[in-house]
């Protein structure tokens, strides 16, 4: 995935990673079609409280450490260490919390904006608010995947294959129209299905299901996150700094990779230049 300091495309995907002990279905559907009912299960928390995201369960993870003011390490959403909790010790164990307890702007708000952090998906935002609305997710949060993974660049190749704006594996790409995966339509409703699905298999655990986009599994250690540094294609490791990055930066309009200082404190991709 993109760097801190020279944006390029994700690594480790869950649509690349063979580390993720979730099975994610193996296929995704030619043409994405809304389901009958959303498979997002049905907001269970009251929103965020006085601008600050709202926990459900810290999970023995502690105080969310959130701010108003976006820092290197903390945000709205939460400080670093207590999304990463536990990367550091018996394996990663995130808080409980939902989607619509958390704060974010609103895309079509932002997108459009002068030295916006999605300058680069304004072409896109009505498809991204499209399938958006068809899977029940925050079109916000679908532009987040591709500033996070490609840059909202649709010819992305990342370095293991994966294909366009929201960097999908070629089991992602099965039914792309003429078998092109980068077409920006199918790559964004394939992409917002995956996420829906890695939503209702966690039950709504929105950490988690972020997490699991990057590969990231319950139990992950850092040793787990970077052991593709020490051997293999350094580029497979989990960035570690996913999560602030997403939901202190983009989310929140701000451009995780150019913020002054940059967002996280793990930057472990940067040994892959």
């Amino acid at each position: 995935m993109a760097l801190p300091t020279a944006p390029s495309p994700s690594s480790a995907s869950t649509v690349a990673s063979t580390k993720s002990t979730t099975a994610l279905p193996s296929t995704l559907s030619p043409t994405p079609t809304p389901p009958t009912t959303s498979s997002v299960p049905q907001p269970s928390g009251s929103g965020p409280i006085d601008g600050l995201v709202n926990v459900i369960s810290s999970k023995g993870c502690g105080p969310s450490g959130a701010t108003g003011k976006i820092t290197a390490l903390s945000g709205p959403n939460g400080h670093i260490d207590f999304l990463t909790c536990g990367i550091n010790g018996n394996g990663w164990n995130p808080p409980l919390i939902k989607i619509e307890d958390i704060v974010t702007v609103d895309l079509s708000a932002v997108a459009y904006q002068n030295g916006s952090a999605f300058a680069n998906c304004q072409k896109f935002v009505t498809t991204f608010e499209k399938y958006g609305s068809q899977y029940g997710i925050p079109a916000i949060f679908l532009a987040s995947f591709a500033m996070q993974e490609s840059s909202c660049i649709p010819s992305t190749v990342g370095g293991a294959g994966e294909q366009g704006l929201m960097q999908l594996t070629s089991d992602k790409c099965v039914g792309a129209p003429n078998g092109d995966c980068k077409d920006v339509d199918f790559n964004i409703g394939a992409g917002a299905m995956l996420f829906s699905q890695l939503l209702g298999e966690n039950n709504g655990d929105l950490l988690s299901s972020i997490g699991h986009y990057n590969g990231w599994f319950q139990g992950m250690t850092f040793a787990n996150a970077t052991a593709a540094a020490h051997g293999g294609n350094c580029r497979e490791q989990n960035n570690l700094d996913y999560l602030h990055q997403f939901l202190n930066g983009w989310c929140q309009n701000i451009n995780a990779y150019e913020h002054n200082p940059p967002l996280g404190q793990y930057f472990n991709l940067n040994v892959c230049n």
